[in-house]
């Protein structure tokens, strides 16, 4: 087969994740409070939420601008706390498998709003640095404080990033997987579903999970594979097992169960008693 006509015959998706308690374990706010011994961060995250006084996920870029105790922040903090950050396992081997599936190509980018020194610190070596949409900030050149806010991809502003990659690779709505954890990534999930793409949470975040259309619930970053393999590949369980085995891999457990949530009152008076 030509070049050309290979290059037609390959499904070209555009994978993008958020990045904390996506790819990692670590919350990056908390983590900068806990390095710096900054109290609070919780309580002050909770404040801007209930004052809705910025996007969900926007809360640490509010605090770093403008929040007195944070205003000593330097970059090398953020770049720190990126070093300090655990991830979640086998980061490598999920690029590495998007990259080798025969017939489809994968463009693995991470969309978030924590800042981009944390996030480039972290993935150093594992996600190239251009595939990194996060929170920039502008610093003063001589006091190395944070000027500005270049972009915050946070709530709404999720969608916006996800729509400029969409158009300079040239894709579909339905070539488009989003995953993410928490409720910043409501807004980009209902865009995703309403253009026929897939959304995953990696969460049981009680906002999240009623719209995302797989859940997945694992500590390796590899299980993110699985809704990709069986909703885009069109692979069956014994398919992705033995891709899985393929590399070395093992699903050693893999619960498909559904579970309901549900909430029941008792009702007070004569028209809750049972005939």
């Amino acid at each position: 087969m030509r070049l050309m006509e290979r290059d037609r015959a390959t499904k070209h998706f555009l994978l993008a994740s958020d990045f904390d308690q996506t790819l990692s374990f670590n919350d990056s706010g908390i983590l900068l409070s806990e390095m710096l011994g900054i109290p609070s961060f919780a309580e002050k995250c909770a404040g801007l939420s209930a004052m809705h006084l910025v996007q969900q996920g926007a809360e640490l870029a509010y605090l770093l601008l403008h929040d007195p105790e944070f205003r000593r922040v330097r970059k090398q903090d953020l770049e720190e706390v990126g070093r300090r950050i655990r991830l979640k396992q086998s980061i490598p081997a999920l690029t590495s498998i998007l990259d080798t599936l025969p017939g489809f190509r994968f463009t693995f980018c991470v969309v978030s709003a924590a800042p981009e020194e944390v996030i480039r610190s972290a993935l150093e070596g594992l996600v190239p640095p251009e595939r990194i949409y996060a929170t920039r900030f502008r610093y003063d050149p001589d006091s190395g404080e944070i000027q500005s806010i270049v972009r915050v991809p946070a709530g709404y502003g999720k969608v916006a990033v996800l729509e400029q990659l969409r158009a300079e690779l040239g894709l579909g709505g339905d070539r488009i997987v989003y995953v993410g954890d928490g409720s910043s990534d409501v807004h980009v999930m209902l865009h995703v579903n309403r253009l026929d793409g897939l959304t995953v949470a990696v969460s049981e975040n009680k906002f999240l999970t009623p719209i995302a259309r797989r859940t997945i619930l694992s500590d390796d970053a590899l299980s993110v594979l699985v809704p990709v393999l069986e909703e885009i590949v069109g692979l069956d369980s014994a398919g992705i097992r033995a891709l899985f085995g393929s590399y070395g891999y093992v699903l050693q457990e893999w619960d498909k169960a559904r579970t309901d949530s549900l909430i029941i009152r008792g009702v007070t008076g004569p028209s809750s008693a049972v005939a």
